[in-house]
């Protein structure tokens, strides 16, 4: 019977040790593939879904924006807010996202358009649409216009009065800023 006790002892030491191995194997594994994700791997399972986001860009502190996220770019997001307006948050300006899940996309995987469908093309297409807007700057400070040019790092908007559009006689100021100056647009419905 002595025998039998000690084979015993000795193969549930064996599995213990086994499972001890596994268990720090896993948890290593895991480390190294949440070295690769990214914050976009993180923020597609959100698409679709309400999220609740600090930016840069309040006055004293950064501001809380909260809505759907409704697409997802290299280097931009866009919610869906409240009421029907749509807000442009470069990548940049993101501080920090409110309980995403614990889900994450599998990196790399959003495809080639995605990867062309950076900042500079979305605001491209506000100024295809002639689109109004009120930008928040990361100083805190807003204009309020519609984006007339889009270059390589900068945005001109052409500023004018809430409820006016861009013509003649109406524009106030041409102002040209450098794309990290701005913390988020709002597109005026």
């Amino acid at each position: 019977m002595r025998w039998e006790d000690l084979f015993a002892d000795l193969e549930l030491q064996w599995e213990a040790n086994e499972a001890a191995e596994l268990a720090a194997e896993l948890a290593d594994r895991s480390r190294r593939e949440a070295a690769y994700l990214r914050l976009i791997d993180r923020l597609r399972p959100v698409v679709g879904h309400p999220a609740r986001c600090r930016v840069l860009g309040g006055q004293r502190a950064p501001e809380t924006l909260h809505g759907t996220l409704s697409a997802l770019g290299m280097d931009w997001f866009l919610l869906a807010e409240p009421g029907a307006t749509e807000v442009l948050v470069p990548m940049r300006s993101l501080l920090a996202v409110e309980n995403l899940p614990v889900v994450s996309a599998q990196p790399g995987h959003e495809g080639p358009l995605a990867a062309k469908l950076d900042l500079r093309y979305v605001l491209r297409g506000l100024v295809r649409d002639r689109s109004v807007c009120t930008l928040l700057f990361v100083d805190g400070t807003s204009l309020h216009g519609t984006p007339v040019r889009v270059g390589a790092d900068f945005l001109e908007v052409a500023e004018h009065a809430v409820g006016e559009f861009a013509r003649r006689g109406r524009v106030r100021s041409g102002w040209t800023m450098p794309l990290d100056a701005i913390a988020y647009v709002r597109r005026v419905p």
